[in-house]
């Protein structure tokens, strides 16, 4: 067996979700082997056991021996994948809640905001695991150095959007690039494939006469994203994005949190944070300070504890 082949990553085909598990394998600093998923029809179904039905034959075509000794994965439909693999052997760590067949697993690594029950198998985390590392932050400042340019304080504003709409009311973006430019120093806007084009337009608009930088969904060239994050000195997301709100808690900048949208599930994740003194509602610009978190690392030290790679 190769050092590679020790450890696989189920990747989800959706970014946010193989985000998690890819973050958890790339903080392990050990090979690992990426595994891309894709779905059939039969994932839909919530299987209550080990089974390889809800891959398409292509992927499952991929799974083949040898097995590897600690499996990654995150999401409910690639749980009965991993719990598959763990029935030749591998260790199984799940990041997310998994649905059905919970037990099936060595290490569940789930959001204090879903509430983990206090179990040995259960490690509960503030927000989800991620890419954003120490390192790769550093990199990102290094190549994007021009941003230093800006004024500070320098205000990252990160848009998402809803899961299941039609696009961010303009009008609200609007509101949250005026109160973003009221830090009084330069704005660093991100908008997401949620966004929508419209409320892109409301955010260049108000930016204008202010030191910027906008990057839409869809712009040429590379993503300045991690760039933004690397030179901020508040970040400003907003709270229809676990992905953005848990990449951001990796920073050392003070986090706000526009309240964007009424989803339970994500105002407990807001609560979660502000508890924690890791967060703030942007109400007003007033800078506060935090120390970064890292979870990702968290979950990798409590993987080589057990003695899993």
């Amino acid at each position: 067996m190769t050092d590679e082949s020790k450890v696989w990553v189920l990747a989800d085909p959706r970014a946010g979700t193989a985000a998690q598990a890819l973050g958890i394998a790339e903080r392990l600093e050990v090979p690992f082997r990426t595994v891309p998923l894709a779905w059939s029809g039969l994932a839909r179904i919530p299987w209550p056991w080990p089974t390889l039905a809800g891959l398409t034959p292509e992927a499952q075509a991929q799974l083949t021996p040898p097995w590897p000794r600690l499996v990654l994965s995150a999401g409910r439909r690639s749980a009965p994948v991993a719990r598959w693999l763990r029935q030749r052997g591998a260790r199984a760590v799940h990041a997310m809640r998994p649905g059905l067949g919970a037990k099936g697993f060595d290490l569940l690594v789930i959001g204090q905001h879903d509430a983990p029950a206090a179990v040995p198998g259960i490690l509960p985390i503030l927000g989800a695991t991620h890419r954003m590392s120490p390192e790769r932050l550093a990199a990102a400042r290094a190549e994007w150095a021009g941003l230093a340019a800006l004024p500070s304080p320098r205000v990252a504003l990160l848009l998402g959007g809803q899961v299941r709409g039609e696009g961010m009311e303009p009008a609200v973006a609007a509101e949250l690039a005026r109160q973003a430019a009221g830090f009084g120093g330069s704005v660093l806007a991100s908008t997401s494939r949620r966004t929508g084009a419209g409320a892109r337009e409301a955010v260049a608009t108000v930016l204008q006469g202010v030191p910027h930088r906008l990057f839409g969904w869809g712009d040429a060239g590379p993503n300045p994203y991690a760039g933004f994050l690397a030179w901020a000195d508040a970040v400003v997301v907003t709270g229809d994005s676990v992905s953005m709100l848990s990449e951001a808690l990796a920073t050392a900048a003070p986090l706000f949190i526009a309240e964007t949208t009424e989803a339970p599930r994500h105002r407990r994740l807001w609560r979660s944070l502000y508890a924690a003194g890791q967060a703030r509602p942007f109400v007003a610009p007033a800078l506060f300070a935090r120390a970064p978190l890292d979870e990702p690392a968290r979950v990798a030290r409590e993987i080589r504890s057990r003695g899993w790679v």
